[in-house]
């Protein structure tokens, strides 16, 4: 089983890297996703990689979710033509809204709050855990089921 240790290297190294590479003050929500899936031999990564959601195939999800964003607040553009940020390798995120509440329902909703370690799996379930969000907007896009990935993240914790 996943240590705690492990899901500390997954937010303070990968998911902290995705948030500078993206040029966030915070790591989010789609910074954990991203982070699971670059995560080789873990559960997350498998059942992950089984949906067809490599770190590629997420930044493309995640992409798509930002254009029509834009598109529904009136503005159409064309996001990949967009420049990239420059990540500052300085930048230290800190931990955002919605990483900070997808790691409450990791706790919560898969351990019953009474296990003191979780895994990438139950982080992973805590981040499909709701349909609302960016990552939830995301997976609907690329036309996931996230509700079927959330059994399958919670069965391979078991």
């Amino acid at each position: 089983m996943s240590t705690e240790s492990d899901v500390r290297k997954i937010l303070v190294d990968h998911a902290r890297e995705e948030a500078r590479i993206d040029g966030s003050a915070t790591i989010e929500a789609e910074h954990l996703l991203l982070a699971l899936a670059t995560r080789d031999g873990t559960s997350a990564q498998r059942v992950l990689v089984e949906a067809g959601l490599d770190r590629e195939a997420i930044r493309l999800a995640l992409q798509r979710e930002w254009q029509e964003s834009l598109a529904a607040a009136g503005v159409n553009v064309d996001v990949s033509a967009l420049p990239i940020s420059s990540p500052d390798p300085k930048r230290k995120p800190g931990i955002g809204a919605t990483a900070r509440l997808a790691l409450e329902r990791s706790i919560r909703e898969q351990t019953g709050g009474t296990v003191r370690r979780i895994g990438p799996s139950h982080m992973l379930a805590g981040l499909l855990a709701t349909d609302r969000g960016r990552v939830a907007r995301a997976l609907a896009l690329a036309d996931i089921d996230r509700e079927h990935l959330l059994a399958q993240a919670i069965a391979a914790e078991k």
